[in-house]
């Protein structure tokens, strides 16, 4: 669809289907075994929620179960898709209401699942053993947006809600369509999405200043979502690509970007200060944009957001285990403890920063799983004349190439390290070109010891039998500018982090009919050592480690950096004993330096990541 290869061509490899095994093993992957809103829903029968979670979930459990070969996840991810096509009205329409209900169903659903079963197809269609569920699912996609072109057309269903602002979500499947079926209809109802749809460049006055009000245009999912919007409709429509989304981008950044890659909202826009929450969903939102925005322009910056994104701000939001997540992450942040009066969030509760089955709300609990599994299907592009390699990570790609076979693997333990091995491994000779990109923070590259200049390694041969590429990153620790004179650490793709040490205080209950219980239960992260400090040296020794068997360990990170730090002066945000505030009250040391360890910023859940450079004392 979009320079992608089929997904049934790639493979994980190394940490990474570490990570897809413990996503499979935790929360994400057992949400039909012990969640009602997924369990129980409307859309296989059931009496509980038939809107978004359903699809939600299987957008990310689908591609988890074909990446890992998983077949029991492989026999349920089937269940639930052959169930939806069972319930399937005869003119197509497939959302669980009823007739009389269609007008007021909010039809961003409708959109969503048609994303799904376009997933399904892209994953079954090369499949021979699933040609009869590919078949199945391609027939109910096209009969359900067509159901909807025609009462779209004559105006029964019309887009409001959030259906209005995530109008081209729907482009997504209908791309889908239009490869395979070339129908007159399908751009259509492109075309009337995008008329009713929400113009989300006309908001951009609206996200210079937070205002404590929960608005669609302001809320950080839609924003997520809306970067890809040209983009999906250029690869549709056919339209001349103007790359609104990076002018958008750059005043989101200016006005609430934050260390960790994405931006405060919590729900809606939050501002530039380092201890308002940014929405989980809205990482995963970003991360897919990113993916489609690299597909389609092939501009690096979208990479380099998408690796900042994957390696920082998505593993900080999770457990270990990925058994729980919170629904707001800070940057600095220096307990998760549900706050006893009013919330610090401007939209949010006040357990929206624990970690749990459903904290504030069960949106995050289905969407979460969709971000590791797609990051993993970015990993290889194709292009007109071979194969590119977007992203340093542990994958294999088996594809063919002017008809003969091509095997290309990454082994890395990239981005804890530098390094990658590139392996080519051919059965008959065939001419192809290897593109691989160099990230925009590495400072210099090397590729089999020589020295390389530039921004894409291509390598452009008759390659035959097995050739192995060593590509080297160079980079050296540093201080980057933060609001309020505050500094953070960066080396490599990683955001680097003052880890707090933490106690998790497990809450077992149920409410609203949901039960938490262990390992799905809810935790308050109450601090155990000191947070107020800054950095007394801009020099950082690197320490690496094997890379555990969970990737992003709280307990064993593959890398640290060590420094010196000096307590300052900080205070509690006002009114609160759990936030610390935005900026220290002075940048002056109150104490003498000490050797502290950073640790990647995924890796710390209770931490300190914007901190001053501190005036010693003389």
């Amino acid at each position: 669809m979009y320079n992608f290869f089929s997904p049934i061509q790639i493979t994980p490899q190394g940490w990474l289907k570490d990570q897809l095994t413990i996503q499979a093993k935790g929360l994400a992957g057992n949400l039909d075994k012990m969640w009602p809103d997924v369990r129980d829903s409307a859309w296989i029968g059931g009496n509980r929620e038939g809107w978004e979670r359903v699809p939600y979930w299987l957008d990310g459990f689908i591609p988890l179960a074909f990446l890992l070969r998983d077949q029991d996840m492989i026999a349920r991810a089937e269940k639930y898709i052959t169930s939806i096509l069972d319930r399937q009205c005869k003119d197509g329409w497939i959302a669980p209401c009823s007739v009389e209900e269609r007008a007021s169903y909010d039809p961003w659903s409708l959109l969503l699942i048609g994303k799904v079963l376009a997933m399904t197809c892209e994953f079954t269609k090369d499949m021979p053993e699933k040609k009869e569920l590919w078949k199945r699912t391609e027939k109910g996609l096209l009969k359900a947006m067509e159901c909807l072109y025609n009462l779209m057309e004559e105006g029964t269903v019309k887009l409001f809600s959030w259906g209005k602002f995530r109008w081209f979500e729907g482009l997504i499947p209908l791309q889908y369509l239009q490869s395979r079926y070339r129908r007159d209809w399908i751009v259509k109802l492109g075309r009337m999405l995008q008329a009713q749809g929400a113009d989300w460049p006309s908001f951009t006055d609206t996200w210079v200043r937070p205002i404590n009000q929960w608005t669609f245009h302001t809320h950080i999912v839609n924003i997520g979502m809306m970067f890809k919007c040209e983009a999906v409709a250029c690869a549709l429509f056919g339209d001349e690509y103007t790359d609104r989304a990076e002018e958008l981008w750059q005043i989101l950044e200016k006005y609430n970007g934050t260390a960790a890659g994405c931006f405060t909202g919590d729900e809606c826009l939050s501002g530039p200060d380092n201890n308002q929450g940014t929405e989980l969903c809205s990482v995963n939102e970003l991360m897919y944009s990113c993916e489609i925005l690299y597909a389609v322009t092939g501009k690096s910056i979208w990479a380099d957001r998408l690796e900042k994104l994957t390696f920082n701000a998505l593993p900080a939001t999770m457990s270990d285990d990925m058994w729980t997540h919170q629904y707001d992450q800070q940057v600095n942040q220096i307990a998760c403890q549900r706050f006893p009066g009013r919330s610090h969030f401007r939209t949010n509760g006040s357990e929206a920063h624990l970690f749990g089955l459903e904290p504030n709300y069960g949106c995050c609990t289905a969407n979460m799983g969709q971000a590791w599994p797609k990051f993993v299907l970015s990993a290889f592009r194709k292009t007109r004349t071979g194969i590119e390699c977007p992203m340093m990570v542990p994958a294999r790609l088996d594809t063919v190439i002017h008809g003969k076979q091509v095997v290309l693997s990454i082994d890395t333990a990239y981005p804890f390290r530098h390094t990658g091995t590139y392996t080519v491994t051919t059965t008959e000779p065939v001419r192809f070109t290897l593109k691989i990109r160099v990230p925009g923070w590495a400072k210099g590259c090397t590729v089999n010891g020589e020295k390389f200049g530039g921004r894409m390694i291509v390598l452009t041969r008759d390659w035959n039998g097995t050739e192995t590429i060593e590509i080297s990153f160079s980079d050296r620790p540093r201080l980057v500018n933060r609001p309020a004179k505050l500094k953070a650490v960066e080396y490599g793709p990683l955001l680097f982090a003052l880890p707090i040490e933490t106690e998790w205080k497990m809450r077992e209950y149920e409410a609203g009919g949901v039960e938490r219980k262990f390992p799905y239960c809810d935790y308050e992260l109450i601090p155990q050592s000191e947070w107020r400090y800054g950095f007394a040296s801009a020099d950082f020794a690197v320490g690496e480690a094997a890379v555990d068997a969970v990737p992003f360990s709280s307990a064993a990170p593959a890398i640290r950096l060590h420094t010196r730090l000096a307590p300052v002066d900080w205070d509690y945000e006002d009114g609160f004993a759990t936030v610390a505030a935005a900026a220290p009250v002075s940048d002056k040391a109150v104490g003498e330096a000490v050797d502290m360890t950073l640790v990647p910023y995924g890796c710390a859940k209770l931490r300190m990541t914007e901190m001053p450079v501190v005036k010693m004392k003389k």
